[in-house]
């Protein structure tokens, strides 16, 4: 589940998950631990361009690139009043090796338009935490059994 869910996303979470638009997507952005902000302030920006505008700085580690989550289900569970949000595991094929990261988030967030926005109209959705440190394997990031974000 997700560690905390960017304030621009409480209570629509589920929304953009759902893909209403025709061009949209939901992208995975990986953070450096190197002056990455804490929960309580990473949470308050409200496009991606805000959010690596300030202390955060996005991966760049040898045969790094953003992903997109595929297989996206939003599932309304009336049974325990929620909505559980899940996709498919990600894979970052040989991840480092030449020039190396030392990596503390995973960002999920909505891109309302791939075929020509940017990163002032991509919303972060939520943060997860994460610890690794590239060497230029093949790594899985697997996505918990009950999906990477819940809404109640």
């Amino acid at each position: 589940m997700a560690d905390v869910v960017a304030n621009i996303a409480k209570g629509r979470i589920a929304y953009y998950a759902g893909l209403p638009a025709t061009n949209d997507a939901l992208i995975v952005v990986l953070l450096k631990s190197s002056g990455l902000e804490a929960d309580g302030t990473i949470v308050d920006h409200d496009t991606l361009s805000a959010l690596l505008a300030a202390a955060n700085d996005e991966a760049d580690a040898t045969n790094y690139t953003r992903k997109t989550l595929s297989s996206v289900t939003v599932t309304v569970d009336d049974t325990n009043n929620r909505v559980d949000i899940d996709a498919d595991d990600l894979v970052y094929t040989n991840l480092g090796g030449a020039s190396n990261n030392t990596l503390a988030k995973l960002v999920v967030c909505y891109d309302p338009d791939t075929t020509g926005g940017d990163d002032t109209t991509v919303i972060p959705l939520t943060f997860h935490d994460i610890t690794l440190t590239t060497d230029g394997t093949t790594v899985t990031v697997t996505v918990p059994s009950g999906g990477f974000a819940r809404a109640s």
